[in-house]
């Protein structure tokens, strides 16, 4: 393949594509110059990952890249029908914050089971006050999303001795099936999202679903935002349907101040940074350079998106 025009929708810092020099003709673009630079390019790098300027841009007239890789697990962002009726491929980062997430939802269990928050405020406020704590080994979970981020949560789950449940969309070895949720959920201590967001999930925990959890019960969602009805969630802690929550995610982002979400009691809020670890700019940057060798050579991709589906379908 001859000089490729790379496009990459910028995003601060920008991303370290050094190798690729004198191999790409590297354009940069933002929000305001997408729309007028899409039809030059042959491949789109969305380092911008928190950005809807690709579905705003992409309809119109003209060429349009033939490789879109966004440097993010979640593909929602820019899958408008044009793009998905088009011959692009689209890739994503698979593979590079499946374990820093799963760390860190099995530190929300930890820290929600061992009640360090109250340790922390109980210190602040210079008390001294024995309580106990609730027993992690023995427990059970369900993890809904069997991507590779949720397949890495349920196996460090399972080392910590909880019993735990892969919920897919379909149902396969190792794998429940969505009918099978709600009895799932009936028996759970911890819930934890990790589901891409499409048409058929989202607004899936919605007020029935935390109905049907126990009162012991806690949730965690470091899927997407929209994938919770953050009202019912709101009533059922304050009604104590449930025992407490943790969200990574949220439908607005970054959560205004005036969000309720803050003042929640049981709710643990964190600003989008689960699967984010000392590192994970300059790894999302070597994996793009190696895909994009990949695709210059005219190399089959990894990481190869279901436009339909929204996600990296699973074979194994």
């Amino acid at each position: 393949m001859s000089e490729a025009t790379l496009l990459v929708l910028d995003a601060d810092p920008p991303p370290r594509l050094g190798r690729l020099a004198g191999r790409a003709h590297i354009l940069h673009g933002d929000e305001r110059t997408l729309a007028r630079q899409l039809p030059l390019a042959d491949a789109l790098l969305v380092w911008d990952f928190t950005s809807d300027a690709v579905c705003r841009a992409w309809p119109g007239d003209g060429p349009r890249p033939r490789w879109v890789h966004t440097a993010s697990a979640g593909v929602d962002h820019l899958l408008c029908p044009e793009l998905v009726a088009s011959d692009t491929v689209v890739t994503n980062a698979r593979g590079i914050f499946d374990l820093p997430i799963a760390e860190y939802v099995a530190g929300l269990v930890l820290a929600m089971a061992k009640d360090f928050a109250g340790s922390l405020e109980l210190q602040r406020q210079r008390r001294w006050r024995h309580r106990e704590t609730v027993r992690v080994a023995g427990s059970r979970a369900v993890v809904v999303g069997s991507g590779p981020i949720g397949r890495e949560t349920a196996r460090l789950l399972t080392a910590l001795g909880i019993t735990t449940a892969l919920v897919g969309r379909t149902a396969r070895p190792g794998v429940h099936g969505t009918d099978e949720l709600p009895a799932l959920l009936a028996r759970a201590d911890w819930v934890v999202c990790a589901a891409p967001l499409t048409d058929s999930t989202r607004g899936m925990f919605n007020a029935a679903v935390f109905d049907a959890m126990q009162p012991s019960a806690r949730f965690i969602n470091v899927g997407r935002g929209q994938l919770v009805v953050e009202d019912d969630l709101v009533a059922a802690l304050t009604k104590r349907w449930i025992a407490g929550a943790a969200l990574d995610v949220f439908s607005q982002e970054p959560l205004p101040p005036q969000s309720p979400l803050w003042d929640v009691p049981g709710l643990i809020v964190s600003p989008h940074m689960s699967g984010d670890v000392v590192g994970w700019r300059d790894q999302l940057g070597t994996q793009f350079v190696e895909l994009y060798e990949l695709w210059a050579a005219g190399s089959p991709l990894p990481n190869v998106v279901d436009k339909k589906r929204g996600y990296v379908p699973t074979h194994d």
